[in-house]
């Protein structure tokens, strides 16, 4: 272990010499640059410009734009990038990530990279967790680059075709994650190519990479359209579900988070839906929606996983505590907790484009990120998105005061603590930021300090608009802030005059979050450049991971305490060590989850990519699309003719290639079995071949043009196509939904999934060849055809 260690921390300092060595050459640049009078500074960007056209690489370029970048910075901000923000910036220019410590500028390091890969003209992206951020860096930052004669985009939600594309086509545009994976998906569904928003990605920057690329990983971006199936009775399964008893009728896996009826609740169910057997194959869609409404009522948890807002449910992100707007949960489960909530219940959609945040960011030519916690998913970045993660020394040592964590026997006693504590702190002046995991929580501990006379700010997902102004005061004297996990991720706590001596920012968590990434970000809060700090975490037994990961070696440490008194406490290093034991068993559950996603949504991957390439080469097609259309009439016609003109010559059955043939290509009098017979399958096929050429040309004869014609084919294909990979994308998701099944037949659901998304993928790109040979030879022509 010790050399795997040594090794470790060599090849980081390595690494670290390498990059100190072009940051120095960068800094040679600096009195030059300074002796430039603004004018020439600026002429730099065109130069550099000229000089990319003309052969040097970027890599050439780096250490002189760089210094540009950085004098620029302090002419425009009155900022000047430290060495280690020099580093940062090399790190991500070269598609790695840097992993920056809070407060050590990594807004300001993103400049430096953004500038040099500017340059290129082929756009650089800069995405951030949310649009606040996106708004304030497109502002501020924005005002640097538009010195140096770049442009800065910003692209939201909200604004219309026109603006994204404007923006889009910038140098540099600043957007949000879910927007840019949206706005992807919905330029392969246009039908024209003047409705397409993106370019082709290009170069990308990910601000707190690790929340965008790990923790929303599990959660794939979908665009849905109406389903045609009904919505069934979700109320009528809510009112059992909620007649049930715990234990009795039914138990409650924690470690899983899943429901089960126990035999009880089986004859129970069976009476009341009026059924001899529960699991009997006709009752499929009835189980689905009870199991739905068992994880609605006793899993998901009100103002925890969700909040009721103005009569709808509303998702809460669980690692960042912020509403997702516009999301709902799949497969009936959002209309279960809809039912749960007696709010009215929203239609069932169908899918009918959709990615995961993996495949999107692997498409860019290049990838990077910063984050002041990446460290711990340093394999997962490395395997997915094949990314090193470089720890960037700080500026000044971190001199904060990390404490071990206070274990309570109950929630009651440890509440009662954090109040005591913050009580304590706030009278001295200490400013003071509480963590919370949910929603409910931060409540529940906002109304204890009430009571305690103890004024404070909330910042949870129902409050996230007042945000960077409640965090700009979180370091001022005497403040009071309650924040969950998002705890202002990306906004600065800067401390107030006096603060430094009262011992700096205290960061007070309540318990433990899953993943220890999230707790670093909290602690990192305090600190920032050298600043004093305390950080203190308070866990008590009912806490849900020790609830569902606490092992049994805490309790009985615990029994052997005698800790009877519902005050008592300890304060050990040892239980520190437990939960961290615990975090990394749900940090590992948590990465099979993601790499589980990836594997299934990687058969979609390439199917996505041969559909949307197609999609892509009709709508941009100028000429005419015969070249793809008569090939699809080709596979289409030999397909027919061998399946009814294979094997012996006396078993042919020439009749239904004749039906094929009226049904698909030519008018119902203008052929007949003789025309067929005598031929070989070969002549067959020629023999239709040239009737679809001479239908063909019939039909370039009845329309004005040939941009006529070519609007019609891209109507046929373009309809056929979409029609039918809908549907595909669909099938697919509830395949995907029931094979595991096939695990318990001895079979790899991965493979099977793999093997029948083939199979299905084949059919499909057969049925589509079909039904565009039909349309497109049997249509009867209008002249105003319109996509």
């Amino acid at each position: 272990m010790a050399n795997i260690l040594k090794k470790w921390v060599e090849s980081d300092n390595r690494e670290l010499k390498r990059l100190t060595k072009i940051a120095d050459k960068v800094e040679a640049y600096a009195q030059d640059m300074a002796e430039l009078s603004d004018d020439d500074l600026k002429a730099k960007t065109p130069e550099f410009k000229k000089r990319y056209q003309a052969g040097e690489t970027l890599d050439d370029l780096l250490p002189e734009a760089f210094a540009v970048a950085r004098e620029g910075a302090k002419r425009v901000l009155g900022l000047y990038p430290y060495h280690v923000q020099i580093i940062g910036g090399i790190v991500l220019h070269e598609g790695n990530i840097a992993e920056m410590k809070t407060g050590e500028g990594k807004t300001l390091t993103a400049t430096m990279p953004v500038y040099l890969n500017a340059l290129a003209g082929e756009g650089v992206h800069v995405v951030t967790v949310n649009e606040y951020l996106s708004s304030r860096d497109a502002t501020e930052m924005g005002e640097l680059y538009n010195w140096l004669g770049l442009s800065v985009g910003l692209n939201i939600t909200g604004k219309t075709p026109e603006e994204k594309r404007e923006a889009y086509n910038c140098d540099i545009t600043y957007s949000t994650n879910s927007e840019l994976g949206f706005d992807y998906l919905r330029d392969n569904m246009v039908v024209y190519r003047e409705e397409m928003v993106q370019r082709p990605l290009n170069f990308c920057i990910v601000d707190e990479v690790d929340s965008i690329l790990i923790d929303e990983a599990r959660t794939p971006l979908i665009i849905s359209g109406q389903s045609s199936g009904t919505t069934l009775d979700y109320t009528r399964t809510d009112r059992f579900a909620k007649t049930l008893e715990k234990d009795t009728d039914f138990k409650i896996d924690l470690e899983s988070k899943t429901v089960s009826l126990t035999e009880k609740g089986i004859r129970k169910g069976e009476q009341y839906f009026g059924t001899q057997n529960l699991f009997d194959p006709d009752n499929t869609a009835l189980n689905h929606h009870l199991d739905n409404a068992l994880r609605a009522n006793y899993i998901m948890i009100r103002d925890k996983d969700y909040v009721v807002q103005d009569g709808k449910v509303l998702i809460v992100d669980q690692f960042t505590g912020r509403i997702m707007d516009g999301r709902r949960y799949s497969d009936g489960l959002h209309q279960a907790i809809e039912a749960k909530e007696h709010v009215e219940i929203e239609e069932e959609t169908k899918t009918m484009a959709n990615i995961t945040y993996q495949n999107f960011f692997r498409m860019y030519k290049k990838l990077s990120g910063m984050t002041g916690t990446a460290k711990t998913e340093e394999e997962e970045f490395r395997e997915i998105y094949n990314m090193e993660v470089i720890s960037i020394p700080t500026n000044k040592p971190v001199i904060r005061d990390d404490r071990p964590d206070i274990l309570y026997p109950n929630l009651k006693s440890k509440f009662k603590a954090v109040v005591e504590d913050i009580k304590e702190r706030h009278a001295k002046g200490q400013p003071i930021l509480v963590g919370t995991v949910a929603v409910e929580t931060s409540e529940l501990l906002s109304a204890m300090l009430d009571q305690a006379g103890v004024p404070h700010a909330v910042l949870n997902a129902k409050n996230h608009a007042k945000e960077a102004e409640i965090i700009m005061n979180a370091g001022q004297r005497g403040a009071v802030t309650i924040a969950t996990n998002m705890a202002g991720r990306g906004t600065d706590i800067k401390l107030g005059p006096g603060v430094r001596e009262l011992g700096g920012l205290a960061v007070i968590g309540t318990e433990r979050h899953e993943s220890r990434r999230i707790d670093n970000q909290l602690r990192g809060r305090s600190g920032r450049q050298g600043d004093p700090g305390v950080s203190q975490f308070y866990l008590s037994l009912e806490d849900d991971l020790m609830l569902r990961f606490g092992t049994d070696r805490v309790k009985r440490f615990l029994e052997t305490m005698n800790l009877d008194d519902e005050d008592a406490v300890i304060q050990s290093k040892m239980i520190t060590k437990q939960v961290e034991s615990a975090q990394k068993r749900v940090e590992g559950n948590n990465y099979d989850m993601r790499k589980q996603v990836l594997q299934y949504d990687d058969v979609m991957r390439a199917q996505r990519e041969v559909i949307y390439k197609q999609r892509q080469q009709v709508i941009m097609e100028e000429k005419s699309l015969k070249p793809v259309i008569m090939p699809m009439i080709k596979r289409t016609v030999e397909h027919v003719v061998q399946m009814h003109a294979g094997g012996e010559q006396r078993e042919w059955d020439l009749q239904g290639i004749v039906d094929f043939a009226v049904s698909a290509m030519v008018p119902e009098d203008s052929i007949s079995v003789s025309d067929l017979e005598g031929k070989t399958v070969d002549e067959m096929v020629s023999y239709l071949m040239d009737r679809a050429e001479a239908n063909y040309k019939t039909k370039e004869k009845q329309l004005y043009d040939a941009s006529q014609m070519l609007e019609f084919e891209k109507v046929v294909i373009l309809r056929v196509v979409d029609s039918h990979w809908t549907d595909h994308i669909d099938e697919m998701d509830q395949l995907r939904q029931s094979i595991g099944l096939r695990g318990y037949g001895q079979l790899n659901p991965l493979v099977e999934y793999q093997s029948d998304g083939f199979k299905m993928f084949e059919q499909m790109i057969g049925d589509i060849e079909y039904e565009v040979t039909r349309l497109f030879l049997k249509a009867e022509i209008r002249q105003n055809i319109k996509r």
